[in-house]
Order: structure tokens, then sequence, then C-alpha cells
């Protein structure tokens, strides 16, 4: 007697599960991308009111 999930996957599973991977993997690259540049558009934000009220004084 054989039960299905003892079987190996096919090729086809296989790849279909690999393709999954590369989109879900893509758009957490995406949705880190769009936090690194809100990160990086409030540092560069912080540094210029820095550098201004150093110039006021």
């Amino acid at each position: 007697m054989s039960f299905p999930f003892c079987m190996p996957p096919s090729a086809e599973s296989r790849r279909q599960h690999q393709r999954y991977k590369l989109e879900m993997m893509k758009s957490w690259r995406d949705s880190l991308e769009a936090h690194l540049a809100a990160v990086n558009a409030a540092i560069s934000t912080v540094e210029r009111q820095i550098s201004q009220e150093g110039d006021q004084l």
C-alpha cells in the first residue's frame, strides 16, 4: 500500500513550488525596497534639518 504523501514530488510539482517561492521572494524584496526607500527619505530629512539648525546658530 502506498500513501500519496510518501511519494516523491513530481518534476512539475517541484517547478510549481519553485515558481511560487520565487514570486513570494520577489514580493518580499519589493516590499523591503519600498520600506528602505522610506527610511532613506526619513534619514535625508533629518540630516537636512540638523544641518539647517547648525546654520541658524
